[in-house]
């Protein structure tokens, strides 16, 4: 007779039975698992869904930077989606664009900022060729937001508006954070 592991032992009649995991089935286990497709897509449903639900467009439209610290103001409104003006201490850029140095604007005694104007000139003439392309019926109404710091000099944010006024913007938003309760961005017009 053998030597025998020592365990448990079944007797003859369970030794070969499949509940005890010794009977029949001694091979490969197989190797292919079925994916389940239903729960799958059910749960990149819920996720876009819930992705959905969380996206807020109001905090994208102006991008807050550490060099721009935005006054407060009590009446104001929610951000809408306009061509913005960014004035720091040391610039002046359109949608990223560099135009101008506020240095070199405190200097000048011009009222108008040409390359703020015809900056501003191509986004109209742009908004204009796309939706008459498309055969739409919305028409320039001339809005643009003003995100500049507390401490820029009225003189430069003076000669940044009468180049927007000049350009076609007359509809003159500045961006503010909203003062008492929640901190966020909004418009003062």
């Amino acid at each position: 007779m053998g030597i025998k592991v020592p365990g448990k032992r079944y007797g003859k009649r369970l030794e070969h039975s499949k509940v005890f995991g010794h009977g029949g089935g001694h091979g490969k286990k197989n190797g292919n698992a079925d994916l389940l497709i239903t729960p799958l897509v059910d749960m990149f449903v819920i996720i876009v869904l819930f992705l959905i639900a969380n996206f807020s467009a109001t905090g994208e439209v102006l991008m807050m930077t550490k060099d721009i610290v935005l006054p407060e103001a009590v009446n104001v409104k929610e951000v809408e989606m306009h061509p913005v003006v960014m004035v720091s201490n040391d610039q002046v850029s359109v949608s990223g664009t560099i135009v101008g140095r506020v240095e070199d604007l405190t200097k000048d005694e011009y009222l108008n900022i040409p390359a703020l104007e015809e900056k501003l000139r191509d986004m109209k003439k742009q908004f204009e060729d796309l939706h008459s392309m498309a055969g739409g019926t919305e028409t320039f109404k001339g809005d643009v937001n003003i995100q500049a710091n507390k401490d820029v000099q009225f003189k430069v944010i003076k000669r940044v508006m009468f180049s927007c006024a000049t350009a076609g913007y007359n509809n003159i938003n500045f961006a503010v954070i909203q003062a008492g309760g929640e901190k966020t961005a909004a418009l003062a017009h």
